[in-house]
């Protein structure tokens, strides 16, 4: 079965709004088995939104729309779709009903604009909204079915859930293929791909790339009896340690986990990143059972002060240094007393420092078993200005944890930097 998106709103378009429901929908409809052939983005116009779904459905089998459907004068969907199929626009009473009691129920008046969520294309079906007003709809056009769904996100998740995702299945039959999400950090998207062209090779196997800051999630498709098998040759193309995660395994668990299983802890001591490696080690409920806690040292002073750096270090190398970050993990781990400290400092712009360009970093773990490791991340520095900025510090925060993972599982320092800046692919002891 093919599947087309059509988001609908002006604010989308505009920028006002980040279009998270077709990401969910396609990530959604990929796990049961639907294919989805194309997304676009149409405004609040009548006869924008008519030609939209009339040309999708000479494609594919099927539409899903979200967005149009509330009280307001710019909620055109159900009007688009009443056009397309050649009827009228009616009160269904049943919707009518349910609207005047949800409205007493909460002790409101209800409003007349109100009452044009119980308006449907004649002869929809309605389908159910247990978390809002505004029902779905599907409606039969001559190229295919049309599931029109509310932009609230949780509405649309709740009746795509409940009933589309449903009847998809049961119409597409069972799923060809299965999918699974192998997570990587540290790696190039070239490096991985270069390393995995024996698998892309095999016959009824697909694998596909989603870069982020610093990681690059491997999406891979095959039969249900192949899957298995197919992971294990990705994890033997990577090598050891590649692959940190699965499908939902987020980096910040896993490291969680891996401390947990050893009884350990982590404290952070950040001067770059501003305190994001410890609102992603905190962000897991349950974190304060291995998270100590953080301190951010942003200025040269306090990192002597607080963290005990060395003030002639800081005097010969200044604050963005190989054995800055190795005394600044050292530093956090024995003031909070953790198992484990991991520290972080570099340049993230606009402007270079002590000499060091933008884009130069140190991430450093020190913990009880052996000196500080230290390394410094290939930071590709997309632009120049704010862009560029957060985007360093974000890959900032990934190589740091995925440090912190290498370590807790005695794997050499990511591929993908210097060890202490200077001496590739080996580890740099400090």
């Amino acid at each position: 079965m093919r599947v087309e998106l059509l988001t609908v709103g002006d604010e989308l378009l505009l920028g006002d709004t980040v279009n998270g429901n077709a990401a969910w929908l396609g990530r959604r409809l990929a796990d049961h088995g639907v294919e989805v052939t194309r997304s676009v983005v149409v405004g609040d116009d009548l006869d924008e939104i008519v030609e939209a779904v009339t040309e999708a459905l000479d494609r594919a089998d099927a539409v899903i729309t979200t967005g149009g459907l509330g009280p307001t004068s710019d909620d055109l969907t159900r009007d688009a779709l009443a056009k397309a199929a050649g009827v009228a626009v009616v009160r269904h009473p049943d919707l009518e009903r349910r609207l005047r009691e949800r409205a007493a129920a909460a002790g409101r008046e209800l409003r007349p604009t109100a009452l044009r969520m119980a308006d449907v294309p004649e002869g929809a079906g309605l389908l159910a909204n247990s978390a809002g007003s505004a029902p779905g709809l599907r409606v039969e056009l001559p190229g295919g079915t049309v599931y029109a769904l509310p932009g609230v996100p949780s509405e649309m998740r709740t009746i795509m859930e409940e009933v589309v995702l449903p009847e998809l299945a049961g119409a597409r039959g069972p799923a060809p293929t299965a999918r699974r999400i192998l997570r990587t950090a540290g790696l190039w998207e070239s490096e991985l791909a270069e390393a995995l062209a024996p698998v892309e090779a095999l016959d009824g196997v697909a694998l596909a790339y989603l870069p982020a800051p610093a990681e690059v999630r491997i999406r891979v498709a095959a039969a249900p009896d192949r899957l298995d098998d197919v992971e294990r040759r990705v994890r033997a193309l990577l090598g050891p340690g590649a692959v940190y995660g699965v499908d939902d395994e987020t980096l910040d668990r896993v490291v969680h986990r891996l401390l947990a299983e050893r009884s350990a802890t982590v404290a952070a001591a950040e001067s770059l990143t501003g305190g994001l490696i410890g609102a992603e080690l905190s962000r897991m409920p349950g974190a304060s059972e291995t998270f100590v806690g953080g301190m951010v040292t942003y200025s040269t002073a306090l990192k002597e002060k607080a963290l005990g750096v060395p003030a002639d270090l800081l005097a010969r190398h200044g604050a963005v240094h190989p054995d800055v970050a190795a005394a600044m993990a050292s530093g956090v781990r024995e003031r909070l007393g953790a198992t484990y400290g991991v520290a972080v400092t570099g340049v993230a712009g606009p402007d270079p420092q002590d000499g060091r360009p933008v884009g130069t970093v140190y991430a450093g773990v020190a913990g009880p078993e052996r000196p500080p490791l230290v390394i410094a991340p290939r930071l590709p520095v997309p632009g120049d200005g704010a862009r560029a900025r957060e985007a360093i510090r974000a890959m900032t925060v990934v190589h740091a944890l995925e440090l912190l993972r290498r370590v807790l599982l005695d794997l050499p320092a990511q591929p993908g930097a210097d060890p202490g800046g200077g001496r590739a692919r080996e580890d740099r002891e400090v």
